[in-house]
């Protein structure tokens, strides 16, 4: 018997609507992982690339607040190699990055050892020791800012009742007080960062480790030296990546706390770079 024309050919496709076409292109793993990249992707573009990329045409021209900007090409750059505040401030950032790191990764360490041991209220101080890296870091600022006053600080009581100075120190009108003082606050706030990261490493050690070598007579330092530190180093080396990048473009402590004083003892690239372009108006 013929087939009449009105009936379906055996084979054919039905014809798809056009949500019947998104369901079978976001069932395909390469179209759903561009589509899940794409708003992340958006987000960096419009929050770094572009004004990564502005600052770059701005560098190379003579832009003031107010006035248009013309092409110089390669004259900041040479001017800023002459600039002896700039070459302060290049040091002052390595100083800054290089002692705040010195500190965070042995506090970071200790942190993550005692929370790593069995002790009372163990998930409340967890969460307490997040606190620092939580708090926003201008609010934390103020408050150190406070801490370090000459006439009424904390520290100095301390100190003072302690017998260890006799007099108070001026926290922040000294260029070697000052640069530690933004320093001591930059590893108090970033401890807690190295403290939870290097807590999930040793975590993830098996037991099965520290149990072999208690059997063969390892001490508590013959462990960590051979078993604990190698296998948490790779997670280390992340964190203290993430941490210097973090460092080299601090902003808000510095301001805060010091402006970049006293006598520019204290810049760091981020505030001299904020000073340049927003308070003094030179974009260039």
């Amino acid at each position: 018997m013929q087939a009449s024309g009105s009936e379906i050919h055996a084979g054919a496709r039905p014809r798809l609507g056009f949500a019947g076409r998104m369901s079978l292109l976001l069932d395909r793993e390469d179209v759903l992982g561009y589509l899940l990249v794409t708003p992340v992707v958006i987000i960096v573009l419009g929050l770094v690339g572009y004004p990564f990329v502005l600052a770059i045409l701005l560098s190379l021209t003579d832009k003031t607040i107010g006035s248009p900007a013309h092409f110089i090409g390669f004259q900041n750059f040479i001017q800023l190699t002459h600039d002896s505040i700039y070459r302060q401030t290049v040091r002052n950032t390595l100083v800054y990055a290089v002692g705040s790191e010195a500190l965070k990764i042995p506090l970071g360490f200790i942190l993550a050892l005692i929370l790593n041991e069995k002790i009372p209220f163990r998930k409340a101080i967890r969460s307490a020791v997040l606190l620092p890296w939580i708090v926003p870091a201008v609010l934390s600022a103020m408050a150190w800012t406070w801490m370090f006053n000459p006439n009424f600080s904390v520290l100095n009581w301390i100190l003072i009742h302690l017998g260890i100075v006799q007099t108070g120190i001026n926290w922040l009108t000294d260029s070697g007080t000052a640069m530690f003082s933004i320093i001591l606050v930059n590893a108090w706030r970033g401890s807690p960062f190295f403290g939870i990261i290097l807590l999930a490493a040793l975590q993830s050690i098996p037991s099965d480790l520290y149990e072999a070598t208690a059997v063969d007579g390892a001490d508590r330092w013959t462990r960590f030296r051979h078993v604990t530190f190698p296998l948490v180093l790779p997670i280390l080396l992340i964190a203290v990546l993430l941490s210097t990048i973090g460092t080299f473009s601090d902003f808000n402590i510095v301001y805060t706390i010091t402006g970049g004083g006293p006598l520019n003892s204290t810049h760091v690239l981020a505030t001299y770079s904020f000073t340049t372009a927003i308070t003094v108006g030179r974009l260039g």
